[in-house]
Parts: C-alpha cells; structure tokens; sequence
C-alpha cells in the first residue's frame, strides 16, 4: 500500500472509530489486514504512529510526522498532474486562472459555467491567492490569466480588461452607538465617512486588495485606525462586523452571503472608492481559442452587485 490518499483515510477512519473492527468494516477490508497494515508502516519507520492503548485512538509524535509527510506527499502529486496536464492531454486548452478565493466565490460561478458549456475541450485549473502573489505568477507565465480587482494598482505589462464594479458600504452592526434603527442603507449625509473610519474596525488582511484601498482612505483622510481583528479572508471580516465586532468596509457579493441581521449599510462614493474587476494576461503572451473565450465571456457578464 503505497497510496497516500489511501493511507490518509485510513488513518483518518482509524482515528474517528479508535476501534480496528469498525475501521475496517467501514473500509471494506479485513480486521487482519489493517493491523498488518500498520503494523508493516511502523515496522518500516521504526516508530509507533498510534496511541492506540487508550481510546480515542491518536497520533503519536511519529504519526504526526507521517501524516503530514502524507499530504505533502499527496499535494506534491496533485501538483504534478497539474502541472503535466497541457503534455499529457494534448487535446484539451488547460487554463490556469490566478483569483483570491473571496472574490471567486462570486466571479467564478457567473463566468465559468456558460464557459465550460461552451467550451468542453478546456481544463480549468484555479490557483487562489493574495493579489500580488496571483500578480507576481501571471508574470512568471505560472498562470494564464488573473482575476482580479482595482487594475489601477498592476504591473503595465499586462493586457488589462475591465467590467462590472460594485460600490463600497461601512457596514454598522445592531450594537454600535451609530447604527440607526429601521434603516438598511444610509444615506450619504447620515454620517461623516472620516468619524466612520475612527470606530473599531474589522478588517482584511494587508495583503488583500480591498485592504489595499481601505489604506487610501485612512491616507487620504490622516486617520489612524482603531482595528480589533484583521482576517485573511474578506468574507470572515464582515461575518465577524455583521455580528457586532465592529465596523468594517465590504461589498454587495460579500454581504448578500450574509445571514440577515440588522445592520446599516453607509454607501461610500465611487469617487472615493469603488471596486472594478478585471481580467488580467501578460503582454506578448500566446492567447489560445479558450483563453479568448473566456475573455469575451468575462467581458459580456453582467458582473455588477447590488444590493437594496
């Protein structure tokens, strides 16, 4: 047995029952079989890699070891057929797109299933990551195509096409000495954006590109922040404002994912601050027929959020 995903779930089922028998009725294999099966593994490494004296069953140091030594294993063969996958499928167009996961979650499910429809002969693989990490592999030809936002702020390499946008609220949870009662969107006049941008605030991490902005706006504003709790993912941030933690800045396709509560939402002009998407490709780059579909496609989308 030589299969780390095999040997994963293996040990995963082994953990959760803590009981031989049951593990190995639940994998359609012999009792026997799966006590020599560990029994060979930690023959071979030459230390125990469960506590199974005791139940639950765990891990032992050594089997910490092992376990992970098993999934890098797995990713780095995941990796690999990714990676071969335009040599060992010459028929098919394999499109690398670099995105961050929180803006993918609306982008991707408006683009890519009328893509794929149209274009069955294209593997599409996702590489999600911060902004300037999906910029820095669409450079180093490691990725096809960037999706992203605000474009003002890439490399002018790049061949950039725009749609769609959305507009930036402060979202104002229940508990808040500014929230109002009865009221959802605020309007303009109803607070002052820089007594706004003075409140505890949750926000994304430094290396997201909404954080990018928001730090314009405390620049432009000579505000220092009051920030309780930063989050890598966008969605976290305003889950955790939505429910009282403090204020923070987020967008219509984060907020319709929202469980309703009572929130006020205060609209921040375009002209200070909007969100635009993008497609990104590296000058000179070979464009296939998949590639440009999905460029047209992106370009066709209505990709603009709102929300009332």
């Amino acid at each position: 047995m030589n299969d780390p995903e095999a040997l994963l779930h293996y040990l995963d089922v082994l953990l959760r029952e803590s009981n031989f028998t049951k593990a190995a009725r639940e994998l359609y294999i012999s009792q026997p079989y799966l006590t020599q099966l560990i029994k060979r593994i930690e023959k071979r490494l030459g230390a125990k890699i469960l506590n199974r004296d005791t139940v639950p069953f765990s891990l032992t140091e050594a089997g910490m070891i092992y376990y992970q030594y098993l999934e890098n294993v797995s990713y780095n063969d995941q990796q690999l057929d990714r990676k071969l996958a335009r040599f060992t499928h010459p028929d098919k167009e394999v499109i690398r797109i670099g995105i961050l996961e929180s803006l993918g979650t609306f982008l991707l499910p408006s683009l890519l299933p009328e893509f794929i429809t149209q274009n069955p002969n294209v593997e599409i693989q996702l590489f999600e990551s911060f902004p300037r990490e999906s910029e820095k592999r669409l450079l180093n030809e490691q990725i096809d195509c960037y999706l992203g936002q605000t474009p003002e702020a890439l490399d002018h390499s790049l061949n950039v096409v725009t749609n769609g946008g959305e507009t930036y609220y402060i979202v104002i949870p229940e508990n808040s000495h500014l929230y109002q009662e009865g009221k959802f969107i605020l309007e303009p006049d109803s607070h002052n954006l820089k007594d706004l941008l003075q409140e505890p605030l949750v926000l994304s991490a430094p290396e997201s590109a909404i954080r990018h902005q928001v730090n314009g706006l405390f620049q432009k504003f000579h505000v220092k922040p009051n920030i309780v709790m930063e989050s890598n993912s966008i969605l976290t941030a305003t889950n955790l404002s939505v429910n009282g933690l403090g204020l923070t800045l987020s967008t219509a396709s984060i907020l319709k994912r929202m469980k309703e509560t009572p929130i006020n939402l205060f609209p921040i002009s375009k002209d200070t601050l909007q969100v635009k998407y993008f497609i990104a490709t590296k000058y000179n780059q070979e464009i296939g027929k998949g590639l440009s579909a999905l460029i047209n496609i992106f370009k066709q989308t209505d990709l603009t959020a709102t929300i009332k």
